[in-house]
């Protein structure tokens, strides 16, 4: 008898646990991989620690995928998935190693492939000298990319913005990255060179337009402190080897660019959403709409999901992540953050085998949120809530993120089988203390 394939594609904070989850439920089945086998598809064979790729010391924030998959069983298939057949259940993967592409078929898949930083389009034109110029740390090769880039910068000859660092975006991956970059620079560049100048801009007036005003004017301190300058409401219009210059004219020297402004869902929920809304005959399972409705991406470009993280009405997929948009308290949607993907990717393994199996599924609800964002060598700050209110600032919420960063959100690591399932279980871990 041939075994069942479970598919989990994309092997970030979603991911991984999507697949643990599955290998988990399994488990307590009593089923192995002869019944149900679940494969994991990742570009490489890493887990990305993708939240600390901000910190200068890189050495830790990525963790063999075999480490934790190989002691329950789960395969994994290295490549970057170019086609999904919701009609044969089929998953095209290439490989950079090759020769020509694979498919994999499934009985269940799990998206979980993430998100990408935005890259602007003006006027149908990619942003002049982005991709030559510019740096950033959505990715871990992106980010140890700047980090030789900062570390070559005291060889270059003395000239106009050689200590400057522009970082575009003041979302929350843009105020770390601006928040650490004064304290590298100095590092690297020594107590005699000139004083690092960082420049942190945004085409919104405030800083951290998302984070509120009860939040806002801690950030701000902080920054002050740090020495990062603030630029809002200015825009790009062309990144150069030595620097940017602004829609307005202005030329900013900065040998050092780092663009952090936005992020978009995986463009494999567009290829999803058009093969949906082109064959109704996909759209014949469960799901979180009227049938009759097109099925439309949130403004991140996300699938929406019901609760058990079912895409909307095709039977057999289940999206998790920063790929699915779940409705939370409030009139919220889940965010993009380790905080949501990780209980998303516990549930919808745990619920990919149940539906396999015909057994009642598990709803995901979670009521709490909470934001703690470093601010670098200031501390950091931790907010409760949909409207964030500051329940701890300074050195005690810096020892919280760091709790966060380098403890609570790794999986385990000791190859054991029975701590890697048991950390999957299908529950919603209580917010961090405060230490």
């Amino acid at each position: 008898m041939t075994a069942q394939q479970i598919v989990v594609l994309g092997g970030g904070f979603a991911g991984l646990w999507s697949a643990v989850g599955a290998a988990r439920k399994l488990a307590e089945l009593g089923l192995g991989p002869d019944a149900v086998q679940v494969t994991l598809v990742n570009r490489d064979a890493y887990h990305s620690i993708r939240v600390r790729n901000y910190e200068s010391d890189l050495s830790q924030v990525r963790v063999p995928l075999d480490q934790v998959l190989a002691p329950i069983g789960v395969a994994r298939v290295e490549g970057d998935v170019t086609a999904i057949d919701l009609t044969n259940r089929r998953v095209t993967v290439r490989s950079a190693a090759g020769p020509g592409d694979r498919a994999l078929s499934y009985d269940r898949l799990v998206l979980a492939t993430g998100s990408q930083l935005v890259r602007p389009v003006i006027a149908g034109r990619a942003l002049p000298g982005l991709t030559e110029f510019a740096f950033d740390v959505d990715t871990y090769a992106g980010a140890a990319r700047l980090e030789a880039h900062l570390r070559g910068l005291p060889a270059r000859p003395a000239a106009p913005g050689r200590e400057t660092a522009l970082v575009v975006g003041a979302g929350l991956t843009g105020i770390e990255t601006a928040a650490e970059m004064p304290s590298r620079l100095r590092a690297i560049f020594g107590a005699a060179a000139p004083a690092p100048r960082v420049i942190l801009a945004d085409h919104n007036p405030l800083v951290g337009s998302d984070m509120g005003e009860h939040a806002r004017p801690v950030i701000e301190t902080a920054l002050q402190a740090l020495g990062v300058e603030q630029r809002m409401g200015v825009s790009v219009a062309e990144v150069r080897a030595g620097g940017v210059t602004l829609a307005t004219g202005e030329f900013i020297p900065a040998q050092t660019v780092i663009w952090c402004a936005g992020m978009r869902a995986s463009p494999l929920c567009e290829e999803i959403r058009d093969a949906l809304n082109g064959d109704q005959a996909l759209r014949g399972g469960a799901g979180v709409r009227d049938e009759s409705a097109p099925i439309a991406l949130d403004r991140l470009g996300r699938l929406p999901v019901d609760h058990y993280l079912r895409a909307p009405g095709s039977a057999g997929l289940f999206v998790a992540g920063d790929c699915a948009a779940l409705e939370m308290a409030q009139g919220h949607s889940s965010v993009m953050s380790c905080q949501h993907g990780r209980p998303m990717g516990r549930y919808a393994g745990h619920n990919v085998v149940a539906d396999l199996r015909g057994l009642p599924m598990l709803p995901l609800a979670i009521d709490w949120y909470v934001t703690v964002l470093d601010l670098g060598p200031w501390g950091a700050v931790y907010t409760a809530g949909w409207d964030r209110r500051v329940i701890g600032q300074g050195a005690s919420a810096k020892q919280t993120k760091q709790t966060i960063n380098c403890q609570r959100i790794y999986p385990p690591l000791s190859g054991d089988r029975d701590e890697i399932l048991a950390a999957a279980a299908p529950s919603v871990q209580r917010p961090p203390e405060i230490d």
